[in-house]
């Protein structure tokens, strides 16, 4: 569930269906989630015996605490909807267009820079635990970072131009 966070592409998990314990981790671990509206989201092993621990550290960093508790201590499954409203899924669609949305996120992502995506993620998950001051200071610096690369550069200059951009993905 860690290497989620750590590599350096965004991970996006399409749900159709029930997600429960460590696949509602998964979903919760995700950058991205897409799920239909049919899909429902728990973590019921309490109602056997087994508290889901481990599924509860990712659900508590995407959905508000009361939230992430009651599904925990219930075990009573959340719609697709209410995943949304809560911060679980990124977006609830009709099942028949789940995999074409999912993949219409996923082919904008890989139209972009990998290696500013790469730092942009890593970033992001560094600075989401640090004090505002440190965060601000943190991306920053990250800012000037990605200005240096090729791909920054290259970004720039196209939209200058009035162009698209031709990735290099080089981390120079």
């Amino acid at each position: 569930m860690t290497t989620i966070q750590t590599i350096p592409v965004p991970v996006i998990a399409q749900v159709n269906g029930l997600a429960t314990a460590a696949g509602c981790q998964l979903v919760a671990s995700c950058d991205i989630a897409i799920a239909s509206d049919k899909s429902k989201f728990a973590t019921p092993g309490v109602n056997v015996g087994l508290f889901c621990s481990t599924p509860a550290v990712a659900l508590a960093r995407a959905v508000p605490k009361k939230v992430a508790l009651e599904m925990l201590f219930t075990g009573e499954p959340i719609s697709a909807h209410e995943a949304l409203m809560h911060g679980l899924v990124s977006k609830v669609v009709h099942e028949e267009n789940l995999e074409e949305e999912t993949m219409k996120i996923a082919q904008k992502i890989c139209q972009t820079s990998r290696t500013v995506v790469a730092l942009g993620k890593a970033t992001f998950y560094k600075q989401i635990s640090q004090s505002l001051e440190e965060a601000y200071r943190l991306t920053s610096q990250v800012m000037l970072q990605n200005l240096m690369l090729r791909d920054g550069q290259e970004g720039i200059e196209a939209f200058t131009q009035k162009r698209k951009p031709i990735w290099t993905n080089s981390v120079e």
